[in-house]
């Protein structure tokens, strides 16, 4: 018997093709209470990039002491095979972040800011607006050294300490990154409370600020069930790069509340069925995520992973 398979349905108003920014590697283990090898990690991303993913988030240059999963980040990118045509960002958290990506030989990294104030100061010990003083040499030197930056902007959709975001003010964070050179917004529904009509309200005020939608992508949590189908409203928006995890895995260490990732293999499913081109052999990946589950010693959290017996 062979395993099923969506039946492809075209639905209107949708890409023809969507970017999927893997970030199973880095968001997806920082959260692992036990440190995972770093021969694990290695085989992780080259087992990715085996299944026809492109960007692959490897790691992030961030101090020990907040997130000991990532200490190994230099050893790591000293380990991977670089498959052609893989991308592998990693994310730096300031100019200290930044140097030792340049000397790993990186050409694409990422800066993580905050929609709210109250996570700005938990997450990067600065206020809303300090954070930008944080970040702009490093994106200027990043844009000088001829990398490509990244933006991500955390609680998009709601903060468990403020509660409601105002949109325009997501909108104002992210056009501030956009103007001093990110390339890409990835905006980040860190607690999962979004829901599709949100989605629509947040896109709404970014474009109205200033920032074209083929400049953002989506970040979605399934804390409450709602990635896929916040997901499938980005792309009726015109978005075209969805951030996802293999197997659903991660989180944020700084957000009790903040379960795992739309898991890619979930991702995939949907966008088979509806006919939108990503380049991903999802018999691999689902392949690749079980194997991962393995090392972590517990079943993936995603259905689709579940559904085909990984």
């Amino acid at each position: 018997m062979t395993r099923e398979l969506p039946q492809t349905v075209a639905g209107t108003g949708l890409p023809e093709a969507v970017t999927i920014y893997e970030v199973g590697a880095r968001d997806g283990l920082q959260n692992e209470q036990v440190v995972v090898p770093v021969e694990v990690k290695a085989e992780f991303l080259d087992r990715l990039a085996g299944t026809g993913l492109r960007t692959l988030e490897a790691t992030s240059f961030v101090h020990p002491k907040w997130v000991p999963q990532l200490a190994d980040a230099a050893d790591l990118l000293a380990r991977l095979t670089r498959v052609p045509g893989v991308d592998y960002p990693v994310l730096v958290p300031n100019e200290r972040g930044l140097d030792r990506a340049l000397e790993a030989g990186v050409g694409h990294v990422a800066v993580f800011a905050s929609a709210t104030e109250t996570f700005a100061q938990r997450n990067l010990n600065r206020s809303l607006d300090e954070q930008f003083a944080m970040f702009d040499p490093v994106v200027a030197r990043a844009v000088a050294a001829g990398l490509r930056v990244r933006g991500y902007v955390s609680m998009c959709f709601g903060d468990p300490w403020e509660g409601a975001v105002d949109p325009a003010q997501v909108a104002a964070v992210g056009r501030r990154l956009v103007d001093m050179g990110c390339d890409q917004l990835s905006l980040g529904d860190t607690i999962g409370t979004g829901t599709p009509g949100h989605v629509d309200a947040v896109l709404d005020a970014c474009v109205a600020g200033g920032v074209p939608v083929d400049r953002i992508a989506v970040h979605f949590h399934d804390t409450y069930g709602q990635a896929l189908s916040n997901t499938l409203a980005a792309l009726r928006r015109g978005v075209t790069t969805v951030d996802a995890s293999a197997g659903g895995l991660g989180g944020c260490p700084y957000a009790e509340s903040a379960t795992g990732n739309l898991a890619t293999e979930d991702l995939v499913w949907m966008l088979d069925g509806l006919g939108i081109s990503h380049g991903v052999d999802l018999d691999a990946l689902v392949a690749t995520s079980a194997w991962m589950a393995q090392q972590l010693g517990r079943p993936s959290p995603s259905r689709v992973v579940r559904a085909l017996g990984g």
